[in-house]
C-alpha cells in the first residue's frame, strides 16, 4: 500500500492544532481576538526551557498545576492581546495588580504599559532607579527582555499555600542572559529570582486581585554583571540629554 506524503504546510498546521499544553486555551481562541503582533504567540522555546529547568513537576489536575497554568495563560494574554475584552483569565471590571505594596493598577493600565513595566515599576526616587518604567513602553520593554533572554524567561510554582478563592503561592522566574540588555553584554549565566503572590479569584478562576512581592535586585544584580559597552552607554546619554527620543536602545518592533 502506497503511503501518502505530508507536505510541510500540512505538517505545520497539524502541529499547531496540538496546542500548548501549559496554555491549553491558546489554540482555542476566537478568530475575533485582536493580537498585539498580528497572530497568536508560540512558546516552543520557552516551554523547552521550562521543562528542562523546572524544579517541580506537579501532578496533572493538581491545584499547583492548575494555578501554574492559569498564571502562564494570564502572562500570555497581557503580553500578546491588544484588548481587555478578549481576556479569559481575569475579571476586567474588578481586576487590580499590586506589586511590592505599590498602588494598584487596573487591567487597562497593565495592558497599556505591559507586564514588565507593571512589575518593574519602582517607588524609589528616579536617581536610584536602574529600570525607569516611565521611560519605557510595552513594546520597548518586551523587546529588551526578549533580546536579553532569547530562549524565554520561564516561570514555575514552587508551592501553593492556600486554595481558591484566595490563593497564596511561592514562585520562581528564570532564564539565561544570552543576549545584550541595553548597553550590557550577555554573560550566558542563569538569572533567576523568587517571589510570593496572592490571587483572589472567582468561581471560574478568573483573577480579581493579584498581589506580587519580590526583590528586583535579584534580577538586575545578575544583569548588571555583564560588561558595559561604553560606546552604547555614551550614545544613550546623548540621546537622553537631547530629549529627541524617549525610546531605549532596543526599541524595535517584534
Amino acid at each position: 500500500m502506497e503511503s501518502k506524503s505530508i507536505d510541510k504546510n500540512e505538517y505545520e498546521i497539524s502541529k499547531s492544532n496540538i496546542g500548548d499544553k501549559f496554555r491549553k486555551s491558546l489554540h482555542l481562541e476566537h478568530p475575533s481576538v485582536e493580537w498585539r503582533y498580528g497572530k497568536p504567540p508560540t512558546y516552543e522555546s520557552a516551554n523547552q526551557l521550562f521543562e528542562q529547568g523546572r524544579t517541580k513537576e506537579w501532578p496533572e489536575g493538581s491545584l499547583e498545576e492548575t494555578v501554574q497554568n492559569a498564571i502562564k495563560s494570564w502572562q500570555m494574554e497581557i503580553n500578546n492581546k491588544a484588548r481587555l475584552q478578549d481576556f479569559n483569565t481575569i475579571d476586567p471590571h474588578k481586576f487590580k495588580l499590586f506589586v511590592n505594596g505599590r498602588e494598584g493598577l487596573s487591567g487597562e493600565e497593565v495592558l497599556r504599559i505591559g507586564s514588565f513595566n507593571s512589575v518593574l515599576k519602582s517607588a524609589l526616587p528616579k536617581e536610584f532607579q536602574f529600570y525607569k518604567a516611565e521611560e519605557e513602553t510595552h513594546e520597548s520593554a518586551h523587546n529588551d527582555f526578549k533580546t536579553c533572554f532569547p530562549r524565554g524567561f520561564a516561570w514555575e510554582v514552587i508551592e501553593v499555600y492556600s486554595p481558591p478563592p484566595l490563593i497564596a503561592l511561592k514562585f520562581r522566574h528564570w532564564g539565561f542572559f544570552e543576549g545584550p540588555y541595553k548597553s550590557y553584554s550577555p554573560t550566558g549565566e542563569l538569572v533567576q529570582f523568587y517571589g510570593m503572590a496572592t490571587l483572589k479569584v472567582d468561581s471560574l478562576m478568573k483573577a480579581e486581585e493579584v498581589h506580587i512581592y519580590y526583590d528586583p535586585t535579584e534580577l538586575f544584580g545578575s544583569i548588571l554583571k555583564g560588561k558595559k559597552n561604553i560606546m552604547d552607554s555614551e550614545l544613550s546619554k546623548i540621546s537622553d540629554s537631547s530629549s529627541a527620543s524617549a525610546c531605549p536602545l532596543f526599541d524595535t518592533k517584534k
